[in-house]
């Protein structure tokens, strides 16, 4: 099993930015899908961005120019520089890691608070 630590979160006013990163350590894990998923109170976990090892990145269409995903294979940290924050991207942010097998570990979860 993979462990993931998070950390980044914080309150902060619409417009302003957040550095979220995720630590992962314990199996081997050198290929793999790392990212976050996003859950706001009362609603589902959603995808907000994700980095494969190779650096192909995706987003989620709402973040898209706003966020910015990176990672560090050599520490097995993946970042993301949130940008131009919204009251909308209020949430709980949990990192993940994928293997190849598709077995998938989360984090504890940090939470972004953009106030209006």
């Amino acid at each position: 099993q993979v462990q993931l630590v998070e950390s980044g979160g914080g309150l902060v006013q619409a417009g302003g930015s957040l550095r979220l990163s995720c630590a992962a350590s314990g199996s081997p894990i050198s290929i793999n899908v790392m990212g976050w998923y996003r859950q706001a109170p009362g609603k589902q976990r959603d995808p907000v961005a994700s980095i494969s090892s190779a650096g192909s990145s995706d987003y989620v269409d709402s973040v898209k120019g706003r966020f910015t995903i990176s990672r560090d294979n050599a520490k097995n940290t993946v970042y993301l520089q949130m940008n131009s924050l919204k009251p909308e991207d209020t949430a709980v942010y949990y990192c993940f890691h994928r293997k190849k097998t598709r077995e998938t570990s989360w984090g504890q979860g940090t939470q972004v608070t953009v106030s209006s």
